[in-house]
């Protein structure tokens, strides 16, 4: 690795620690729209097992109409999710845009800012329904409805939503918005 190619992953490690700590900091600011993507969905296709859903900085809240014992118990149960588990693409994505140092620099972080949201909502969602439908004590999974098949499902959706999306989500966002500069760095790509 030389030239080019070293003087971009370098300036793209500097960036990096920078990128994490604004990420970390504004998380409230930045991860706003994913609460209000995730509060539709609750009102919308989850609301007869989502009472609300609070935030309290990058923790989202979900109050649930599940009960957190047998049904005469009193009480309802709260489920805490970290947006910032699905987010972390966000600081990548922005200490490469800032490496290749191209035109149009904020219209290219608005898009891929844009295009990662639904993908943490995703993520998000994905927690709480494993929370409440796999994790949870068998009473509480019973209360929540969801059968075998719904289960794997919700399995699913959670691995795919922690683990493949927020690495794999920013960086094809990415590329597809750096092809300019990807072709560039091949033609200087030594021969060979």
């Amino acid at each position: 690795m030389r030239g080019p190619l070293l003087r971009f992953v370098l300036v793209t490690l500097a960036w990096l620690p920078l990128a994490f700590a604004a990420w970390w900091l504004l998380a409230p600011v930045i991860l706003f729209p994913v609460q209000l993507l995730v509060q539709l969905v609750a009102a919308t296709v989850l609301a007869d097992l989502v009472r609300t859903v609070d935030a309290q900085g990058a923790i989202l809240s979900f109050v649930t109409t599940l009960r957190p014992g047998e049904a005469r118990a009193g009480g309802v149960l709260t489920v805490d999710v970290n947006m910032l588990l699905y987010a972390f693409g966000l600081p990548l994505f922005v200490a490469l845009t800032l490496a290749a140092r191209q035109a149009r620099l904020w219209r290219v972080l608005l898009a891929g800012y844009l295009a990662m949201l639904p993908f943490i909502a995703w993520g998000v969602l994905a927690d709480f329904l494993k929370n409440i439908a796999i994790t949870a004590p068998p009473l509480v999974a019973s209360q929540a409805g969801f059968g075998p098949r719904g289960r794997d499902m919700i399995a699913f959706a959670y691995q795919f939503g922690s683990l493949i999306l927020p690495a794999v989500v920013p960086a094809v966002a990415w590329v597809l918005t750096h092809r300019a500069f990807l072709e560039r760095m091949r033609a200087q790509a030594p021969r060979g």
